[in-house]
């Protein structure tokens, strides 16, 4: 859960005296350069409109943005193990850290774990791996080479990071169009990195990077509208929105949606909608209450070409049993997903 901040007018006070006072209790995102920095930054101060307000550092990467490289906001230099760290991370944040390495550099994982845990909210490996992973989608976002991408995401070759990019949009990065009506938009959730393919005023997809049905679906999109690389207004409200929302402090959202599919399988996801947060509903109840009985597995179908994952949410539909049945994100997402929207029911039944 997010921890209570300031009101945005002390902070933005804070941050343009350099207060001492917030160090490591408040973190300042900046929209216009995706950075995140301590309320003592010496970098030149943002615009109010561009500033965005973090109580951990976990909360500003989860939000996409990467540490600032002047004031460091990832170090603790009262913690000689997550100062060590973090100093061997910046070095290279293409290594791929694993338990092994931390042994071999004389860390016990667990005690590793438990610390970066409980100073930045997220694990060593989970920080690194985030940081891999956004340095390669940023470089290639901001137009570098595809070499220089494939360099910062820590990819074996530029082959691998070509396959790896066309599975996810369905196209080398060399042939993306630069003035593409669509867009797509890496982000990381506290959930796992997520695509979100918008236009200037609608999305049109958005899943778990994982998803093995992700590069059919963008191929199929593709076909019909060419995406490209970058980022509208759009984009920013989704990304507030679902890590709102995977944080426990929001429950519905507000986002314009441009659906794909058949008459019927729009209807499926109409009625998804319709599923509060913290219930739930079979394929049979679903089929149902769309006056047609005898068409659950048909309902089963459409639910599962779902392409706006969280927003349209799928993840609410259970077996006839009960149980958690398939989810294009994975079971154990499933799994955390419900188990959310049942504890925030509990705390506001409203």
């Amino acid at each position: 859960m997010l921890l209570t901040l300031p009101s945005e007018e002390e902070l933005y006070a804070a941050l343009l005296d350099r207060d001492p006072q917030f160090d490591g209790t408040a973190w300042v995102g900046v929209k216009t350069t995706g950075i995140f920095c301590r309320l003592t930054c010496p970098a030149r101060k943002p615009k109010k409109k561009n500033c965005r307000w973090f109580a951990t550092p976990a909360d500003g990467l989860a939000a996409g943005f990467r540490p600032c490289k002047r004031c460091d906001p990832l170090m603790n230099r009262s913690d000689p193990l997550i100062s060590d760290l973090i100093t061997a991370l910046n070095a290279d944040p293409a290594y791929r850290w694993t338990e092994s390495a931390l042994i071999a550099r004389g860390y016990d994982p667990s005690t590793v774990r438990r610390t970066f845990k409980r100073n930045l909210g997220m694990t060593f490996l989970d920080l690194a791996r985030q940081r891999r992973l956004a340095e390669g989608f940023v470089t290639l976002q901001d137009g570098a080479r595809v070499i220089d991408a494939q360099v910062a995401a820590g990819f074996e070759s530029p082959t691998a990071f070509r396959d790896a990019f066309g599975r996810w949009l369905g196209v080398k990065p060399s042939q993306l169009p630069e003035n593409a009506y669509l867009k797509a938009h890496w982000f990381q959730s506290p959930l796992g990195p997520m695509i979100a393919v918008a236009d200037r005023h609608s999305l049109h997809l958005l899943e778990f990077a994982d998803r093995k049905a992700l590069p059919k679906e963008l191929q199929r999109l593709y076909q019909k509208v060419p995406i490209g690389i970058g980022c509208f207004d759009l984009h920013e409200l989704v990304t507030d929105q679902i890590i709102q929302f995977m944080n426990g402090t929001r429950m519905t959202f507000e986002v314009p949606l441009t659906l794909h599919g058949s008459p019927f399988v729009k209807e499926v996801w109409r009625r998804l909608q319709t599923i509060k947060a913290g219930e739930t509903r079979t394929y049979g109840a679903l089929a149902q209450e769309l006056g047609r009985p005898s068409a659950a597995r048909a309902v089963a179908r459409a639910n599962g070409a779902n392409k706006i994952a969280i927003i349209i949410p799928c993840h609410r539909v259970l077996g006839a049993d009960g149980t958690l049945t398939g989810y294009g994100g994975g079971l154990w997402r499933k799994d955390r997903l419900i188990t959310l929207e049942r504890s925030f029911l509990k705390k506001d039944p409203s």
